[in-house]
């Protein structure tokens, strides 16, 4: 479960802000409970732990902006087209901040790669990082992405747009490309969304 160490009075008015309903506790040792999509948040003094299926579906809410993040991503498709996931995972100096997968339907390898990749900044964006360093197996798709590379299928210089406008969103990034054994977690939750379908 993560846990956020904060204000509970700021996190209760971000989620208010959000448009997250807020109600008491449940106990005399919790201060306020909100719930939106499969997760749970309860305050308690100086701190609010998160619980649920998906707590990224609340924590983006809660994390004070700023600092820097590692961003990995991967996708996965079983025919090339075929079924498709991704996966991605967001790192700090505290561990694992999120992570994500789901199956995208049948398309290609290299579309799966950069659905990833938008998913994952999307979710950096959110929790209000300043600085991401995005991490990838997909040499293709790191080389389109820097400009090192031309981008002639249509779809795929489309996701590279949205790419390069989610980048902007940063105040510093860089990306680059790494081994397997390097993007395990993100690769790893790829396959297991497609495994599990």
């Amino acid at each position: 479960m993560p846990t956020v160490e904060c204000d509970p009075d700021e996190a209760r008015r971000r989620l208010e802000d959000a448009g997250v309903t807020v109600t008491p506790g449940n106990t005399e040792h919790e201060r306020w409970r909100a719930e939106r999509g499969a997760a749970t948040a309860v305050a308690y003094d100086e701190k609010v732990v998160v619980q649920g299926a998906s707590p990224t579906d609340i924590l983006p809410i809660l994390q004070p902006g700023g600092g820097r993040a590692h961003v990995y991503f991967d996708g996965a498709s079983r025919g090339n087209p075929g079924p498709a996931a991704i996966g991605w995972v967001i790192v700090t100096s505290e561990g694992i901040v999120a992570e994500g997968s789901k199956r995208i339907g049948k398309t290609t390898n290299n579309r799966a790669e950069y659905e990833a990749l938008i998913e994952a900044l999307e979710a950096a964006d959110e929790y209000g990082y300043d600085e991401v360093d995005v991490r990838g197996d997909s040499q293709l798709i790191v080389k389109q992405v820097r400009g090192e590379w031309k981008t002639n299928d249509p779809g795929l210089r489309e996701h590279r747009v949205t790419v390069r406008e989610l980048l902007d969103r940063f105040d510093r990034w860089s990306l680059e490309h790494v081994p397997r054994e390097i993007n395990d977690r993100a690769d790893s939750l790829a396959n297991e969304a497609l495994d599990n379908a």
